[in-house]
């Protein structure tokens, strides 16, 4: 055997590169880690929406949460009002401190006689009147309790702008969760058919609901 024949019988093969999976495949691994990661990371949040969804429907199951109706009355401190004009600041801080006022600012008025500030967060308000010469104010706090609270949260009223942003992020992951869980059966050939029946089936019923609710 001649020298250039040894070489090339003992020249190494250029390794083989492994195909990639198909698309149909790498489709279906996606919409199954997306599937499966956000229901999990969303547990909590499904839960939550779920079944305050059941107490927003019956406002009368309160679990044994009642209201809490407090009334109470003072004089506002030095400097809260000068003529017309009133430090709303010094006022809404006064009666968190002193009464226990929680909640954001919801509204602010006065006028020559009377002023008014309310205070509102899920579940809870405050009113407060106050008379523009005197000082002398009246508060009147309802804190609808706890189930009260929780069906407030799931309206998204009075949660702030961080309880927005939660709400929002909530129904995009829903919708992900709904979308990857269609694209996991278009993957699926042998429950394919089975499956977008039964998706057009309770497409219709739920818009004959809808139709029904709404006449």
């Amino acid at each position: 055997m001649s020298t250039l024949s040894t070489a090339a019988a003992h020249k190494p093969k250029a390794p083989v590169r492994a195909k990639g999976r198909p698309f149909p495949t790498q489709f279906y691994m996606l919409a199954r880690w997306l599937h499966v990661y956000i229901s999990m990371a969303t547990l909590l949040l499904v839960l939550f929406f779920s079944l305050t969804g059941i107490t927003l429907n019956h406002p009368d199951l309160m679990f044994g949460s009642q209201p809490v109706t407090n009334y109470v009355e003072g004089t506002l401190p030095e400097g809260s009002v000068a003529g017309e004009q009133v430090d709303w600041l010094k006022i809404s801080e006064f009666l968190r401190n002193e009464q226990g006022v929680h909640g954001k600012v919801s509204d602010y008025r006065n006028d020559a006689a009377e002023g008014q500030i309310s205070f509102s967060a899920p579940g809870y308000s405050a009113n407060a009147f106050f008379d523009m010469d005197t000082g002398s104010y009246s508060l009147s706090t309802d804190a609808q309790g706890w189930v009260a609270v929780l069906n407030d949260l799931h309206r998204g009223r009075d949660g702030g702008s961080v309880w927005t942003w939660v709400v929002d992020l909530s129904a995009l992951f829903l919708t992900l969760v709904a979308v990857t869980g269609l694209a996991l059966l278009l993957v699926l050939k042998k429950i394919r058919l089975k499956g977008l029946l039964t998706i057009a089936g309770g497409s219709i019923l739920s818009i004959v609901l809808i139709v029904l609710a709404i006449k």
